[in-house]
């Protein structure tokens, strides 16, 4: 053996060099790592460590168990068979074999606990489950009980969802005592919390991703009553997804701010327009307008009922603020949002980084012209992917005027009302003309533009010799 592998630190180079190395269908990085294990003794410990680093699932560390081992590997059941799966009337286990099971704990840095079979681990104390090396853990709130308070002060990312719709009231007082004594926490992804831990949330400084999945439908008392102004100095992400109903998270989203955010995501499944309205308000008002860069909001409601409400919602005006964003998503399926020229023009004026712009509704209905869409569009030198309703009941552009070209779009989508395009020709003339990367136009609702997208490659079709020519 050459000198310089009995140097730790060549050596543990050497090792995360190989731990790199992608995995092939004949090779797995784990079984490099386990081949580096069994070489020799001075090769047996750091392979174990980046071996055991990071594990999905807790069938490894059962497979440790000399009684289970046989049935995890050796089993023609998958680990994931949900029909027949291989725990299924297995005995839990026992003091003894606890120690086998947590044989390697102390390697581990990222825990993901998928298994539906908790009740192997059912007469574990929850004290002899230590893995004091551990940063990174995910699991749903019926094994949150197995990490006691004090194994959690050093964690860096927690994700923490329920099994199923109803969660009862311990099991969210759990997950608040145990996000309590998380103080180094980076990353939380959690179902919605009540406002005392809301307050805790707001006081880590080390916090930067906070994701919520409201996971069920009794969401926890919120009184607005007992609720004060807080502000998340350092979070840079805030996602709420998964929500049935937005009237509490908006109440609290209206006591919040945020900064330094950089990235919003908002997903719902009922939302009145007096909710939206706010919803809209509250973010122009979360001290991030020069800081906030992506915006995704839906809201699918019932897509096969239409809108519901008669009322247009205008969200636009409100985010005019946000002078940094580069990315908006606004997919709202029971409304319908207004948009004209005027408004359209405000935006990209408002926006001078946008690269994606994308506006969908239940109906749409729209006051943007072919004119004012090509002159917004010069407004935003880097927008690359565009989706907007459009009124094409008339083509307001000269064809054999001069064009301004717009040399970054790539992806175009236009909704219009229109069943079919007046002048399929000229507007597939003025689409190559203006904007010369696109090669086709898109739509969700309707096959209106199949003649526009045929001229459209003719005409490209007709340019490419004299393009790679002058190339």
């Amino acid at each position: 053996m050459h000198h310089a592998l009995l140097v730790p630190e060549v050596l543990l180079e050497i090792f995360a060099y190989v731990n790199t190395i992608p995995s092939t269908q004949t090779t797995p990085t784990q079984k490099l790592l386990a081949a580096l294990a069994r070489t020799c003794k001075i090769f047996h410990e750091p392979a174990m460590d980046l071996l055991w680093t990071e594990i999905h699932g807790l069938e490894p560390l059962l497979g440790c168990v000399t009684r289970l081992h046989p049935l995890i590997y050796h089993s023609d059941v998958r680990w994931d068979d949900s029909d027949e799966p291989w725990a299924k009337g297995v005995e839990p286990l026992s003091a003894h074999e606890t120690h086998q099971f947590l044989r390697h704990s102390s390697r581990i840095r990222t825990l993901n606990i998928k298994s539906e079979h908790p009740h192997l681990l059912s007469v574990i104390p929850a004290e002899a489950c230590v893995f004091p090396r551990l940063k990174s853990l995910s699991l749903s709130t019926t094994y949150l009980n197995l990490f006691l308070p004090h194994m959690l002060l050093t964690l860096e990312h927690l994700c923490i969802y329920t099994c199923d719709d109803v969660s009862t009231a311990n099991e969210l007082s759990l997950i608040s005592d145990r996000i309590h004594w998380c103080t180094r926490l980076v990353t939380l992804s959690c179902p919605m919390l009540d406002w005392p831990t809301w307050k805790r949330l707001s006081s880590p400084p080390t916090l930067l991703k906070l994701k919520i999945d409201q996971g069920y439908y009794d969401l926890p008392l919120l009184s607005s009553r007992d609720m004060v102004n807080l502000s998340f100095l350092n979070i840079t992400s805030l996602s709420f997804r998964q929500l049935y109903n937005a009237a509490d998270i908006i109440t609290v989203m209206q006591h919040l701010q945020f900064p330094s955010l950089k990235e919003f995501e908002f997903e719902v499944q009922f939302l009145s327009p007096e909710e939206a309205e706010q919803l809209f308000h509250a973010l122009s008002h979360w001290k991030a307008c020069r800081t906030l860069e992506e915006i995704s909001i839906f809201f699918y409601g019932d897509a096969f009922m239409g809108p519901q409400y008669d009322e247009f919602l205008t969200p636009i005006p409100h985010l005019l603020c946000l002078t940094q964003l580069r990315t908006l998503k606004l997919v709202f399926r029971d409304f319908c949002l207004y948009l004209d020229n005027d408004i359209l023009l405000q935006a990209m004026s408002s926006w001078p980084h946008i690269r994606t712009l994308e506006i969908e509704d239940s109906r749409p209905f729209s006051e943007v012209t072919l004119h004012g869409l090509f002159t917004a569009l010069g407004l935003c030198p880097q927008l690359h992917t565009l989706r907007v309703p459009v009124n094409l009941a008339t083509i307001d552009i000269d064809p054999d005027a001069e064009p301004i070209q717009h040399t970054s779009l790539r992806s175009l989508d236009l909704e219009t009302s229109e069943f079919q395009i007046a002048d399929a020709e000229t507007f597939a003339r003025i689409i190559s003309a203006w904007l010369p990367c696109v090669d086709h136009v898109q739509s969700i609702y309707d096959l209106s533009w199949v003649e526009v997208n045929r001229y459209l490659r003719s005409l490209r079709a007709a340019t490419a010799p004299y393009v790679l020519r002058a190339s």
